[in-house]
């Protein structure tokens, strides 16, 4: 058996990156407070609120600005910016909320110790993560199982989803084998080599992504038991797919469907349910009240740049195939269909100027709050579809008519995942975070969801 070498999984980094973002920011303040003339912030027993709300703050304005999204958390370039946001956002915070933390020092030099302390300690750390924990040395190295055909389109999703996840080599299971076909940086090994490759190349895991039961042949099947008695880690594509992209993978499933239901528990939890949709009330309220004091702007907006009617319904399938008029603010051309139904799409010649502005910063969406008081929509869950491309996509996508067993969302797991879906491809990656949502709902996930809502949001991303 081979000697594994250290990985961090995705959840393990995220709470290191949580961990030491707070760790080196106390550390130092501790540092600066006595080496410095600095006693604005701290560390004492009696201050324990002090410390308390400077790490909700930082956790949360980290949250926000992404700085716990793997993928931008290994690029140095693109978290500089976000650690600046974060750090900004975080001290202006803390200093309006008196009650909690300390009163402004007199000696204004203090707020800049304070400010730089945290922004020096949230760079040294990253620069470390960034060095050491998403090196090379930490990979996690996997042989893949599969036929040949597969491994290229497996090769690219785990690329995508976590670099950290490294594939060194493949086994062909096929029974009628080809030529020997060459991808970069992986290699095509022999079912016979399979004991010599996890041993020489410190292989942690291997991924069982054959579609064919036939083609793992009784030798190769009793190498991966005694494997597994091993204590070794041996999993299934779509379980790692899941685990890794946070989506489920349909287009694999087939008719091993029994897998993924039913799904979540939450859906049919009576306490959920209630405080979902007591939160779908008290938001929708709020969000009504903002919409009016911001109406007045997008009136004059909407007069300008649009030159039409100020609001746009459209019909939609809801829960349990129901339908309901949604509300919009119009961001299109007048007659913008007027030669029937189309996708929206990127950088669409029908959407106005204004209504760039308001599709990027989904302030367009405000009236859909009224759907949500009515109950037609919740706060969170898939996008409700028009019933033209309800009909088309389920017929090309399967299990697509499963994402109506929730109320359609104004945010949702999909939407803050990827953006809007102008092809049959694009609706079937939007598919895979829907029903991911549906199995998985909960409290958390739906904070989390409001959290990078409020991301998308700020860094107009919205389509």
């Amino acid at each position: 058996m081979s000697k594994k070498g250290i990985h961090f999984n995705i959840s393990e980094r995220k709470v290191l990156l949580r961990l030491f973002d707070i760790v080196s920011v106390l550390l130092v303040l501790y540092f600066v407070s006595n080496t410095f003339d600095f006693d604005y912030f701290t560390i004492t027993k009696e201050n324990w609120t002090w410390v308390f709300v400077l790490m909700l703050y930082i956790s949360v304005f980290g949250t926000i600005f992404e700085l716990y999204d793997l993928q931008v958390s290994s690029k140095i370039e693109i978290v500089a910016a976000n650690i600046v946001l974060t750090v900004s956002f975080t001290v202006l915070f803390y200093f309006l909320t008196p009650f909690f933390t300390p009163i402004l020092p007199d000696n204004r030099l203090q707020i800049l110790y304070f400010y730089f302390a945290i922004l020096l300690a949230l760079f040294l750390w990253r620069l470390a993560y960034i060095n050491f924990i998403v090196s090379p040395r930490f990979y996690k190295k996997v042989l893949v199982l599969a036929e040949t055909s597969n491994i290229q389109s497996i090769v690219d999703v785990f690329k995508v989803v976590d670099p950290n996840y490294k594939i060194i080599g493949f086994i062909n299971c096929e029974k009628n084998k080809t030529d020997k076909v060459k991808f970069k940086g992986i290699v095509e090994y022999s079912p016979k080599q399979i004991y010599q490759v996890v041993k020489d190349e410190n292989i942690s895991e291997i991924v069982i992504a054959s579609y064919n039961s036939e083609n793992i042949t009784s030798n190769i099947y009793r190498d991966l038991i005694t494997l597994l008695e091993g204590g070794f880690s041996i999993r299934e594509y779509t379980q790692v797919y899941e685990d890794l992209a946070r989506r489920i993978p349909v287009q694999y499933v087939g008719k091993d469907f029994y897998k993924y239901f039913p799904f979540s528990r939450s859906n049919q939890n009576k306490l959920y349910l209630f405080f979902s949709r007591f939160f779908d009330v008290l938001i929708s309220v709020v969000g009504i009240l903002i919409g009016a004091v911001l109406l007045p702007l997008i009136i004059l907006g909407n007069i300008l740049g649009n030159r039409g009617s100020l609001f746009y319904t459209q019909e939609r399938i809801g829960k349990n195939g129901s339908l309901f008029r949604i509300i919009k603010f119009r961001t299109m051309i007048k007659n913008a269909e007027k030669e029937g139904a189309v996708w929206a799409k990127k950088n669409d010649v029908r959407i106005t100027k204004f209504g760039k502005f308001l599709r990027h910063s989904r302030l367009d969406e405000i009236p859909q709050f009224w759907n949500i008081l009515m109950g037609d929509m919740s706060l969170i869950g898939p996008r409700p579809e028009r019933p033209f491309f309800v009909r088309e996509l389920s017929q090309l996508l399967p299990f697509y008519e499963t994402r109506h067993i929730v109320k359609p969302g104004l945010t949702g797991w999909a939407q803050v995942k990827t953006r809007y879906g102008s092809s049959v491809e694009e609706s079937l990656l939007k598919l895979q975070y829907d029903l991911y949502y549906i199995k998985h709902r909960s409290f958390f996930l739906d904070i989390n969801i409001l959290v990078k809502t409020l991301s998308t949001m700020i860094f107009f991303r919205g389509q």
